[in-house]
């Protein structure tokens, strides 16, 4: 009932101000994939090992470890949101695509998991001003066309001392996954604005039968200069691996990368997707 309700005063919301209403419906393959694959090892393991270097930073700089408040945009299957509540975290989760969020809530009910799902955009967040210490943005940012805007909406609702995570495309690696084509990440963009447009209107395979495909493209030094700007101190993936648990080797790749910065930039090259831990330092919105 609550997701029927904010889908109407979404559709309701968008008429009146003349933008045209959200679509809420997914492809069958596109859900079917995610369905699947939200709850494989492998996914499994990713999103538990952004979960627990979260928790990390935080607890470094705040030396905290009550409940948190913690907003997943683009929560999708809710994944994301169960790992988070098992830590007994208080857990807010919004998406766009209507039957992904059903079967989140399903999910997390048949987990024993209290979670708040609602239906909406990630353009105009539903909480209020500083309520969050964590907010997920994985996976997203490269759909959404106003970006800014959703970058304003995650630094609104977030605390001083609060951590923003994004997980997106990166433009300087030539493999990636958004698109089936090679070296997608390097076409100029007139090229990739025909390859959208085609993948909309007949080849929605093109871009995995996703609704809103990939439009945009980051790289970690231009949105740490992005967010750097406005007040975020920002943390790569190497940042937050924790050393501690590598020996040998690895250890040293590690601590090179972080130590030595053209070997940080191969090092990006090298990584099919940008990661970002944003520590908002003051209060500001984007």
């Amino acid at each position: 009932m609550r997701e029927t309700r904010h889908k109407d005063e979404d559709t309701l919301k968008n008429a009146k101000s003349g933008l045209p209403a959200w679509d809420h419906s997914s492809h069958e393959k596109f859900f079917e994939y995610y369905a699947k694959e939200s709850q494989s090892p492998e996914t499994l393991g990713r999103l538990r090992s952004i979960r627990d270097a979260v928790v990390r930073v935080w607890e470094e700089r705040r030396q905290d470890s009550t409940p948190l408040e913690v907003a997943d945009i683009g929560c999708g299957a809710g994944t994301q949101c169960l790992l988070w509540a098992e830590l007994g975290h208080r857990v807010h989760g919004l998406d766009v695509n209507e039957p992904l969020l059903q079967l989140a809530s399903e999910r997390a009910a048949s987990a024993g998991r209290v979670i708040d799902f609602q239906i909406g955009t990630a353009v105009e967040l539903p909480w209020a001003d500083t309520s969050m210490d964590i907010c997920l943005t994985l996976e997203l940012l490269e759909h959404v066309a106003d970006w800014g805007k959703c970058l304003s909406e995650c630094a609104r609702i977030l605390r001083p001392g609060g951590i923003l995570v994004l997980t997106t495309t990166n433009f300087l690696c030539p493999i990636q996954q958004e698109f089936n084509l090679p070296l997608y990440s390097w076409y100029p963009g007139p090229l990739k604005r025909q390859v959208e447009s085609l993948a909309k209107k007949s080849r929605p395979d093109l871009a995995n039968y996703a609704k809103y495909p990939a439009v945009n493209w980051f790289s970690f030094y231009s949105l740490r200069a992005l967010l750097r700007r406005d007040g975020f101190h920002c943390l790569d993936r190497f940042d937050v691996i924790d050393v501690s648990s590598k020996r040998g080797l690895a250890r040293w790749v590690v601590t090179s990368i972080r130590r030595v910065p053209m070997l940080r930039w191969l090092a990006h090259l090298g990584t099919s997707g940008t990661m970002v831990f944003a520590v908002k330092e003051r209060g500001t919105s984007l």
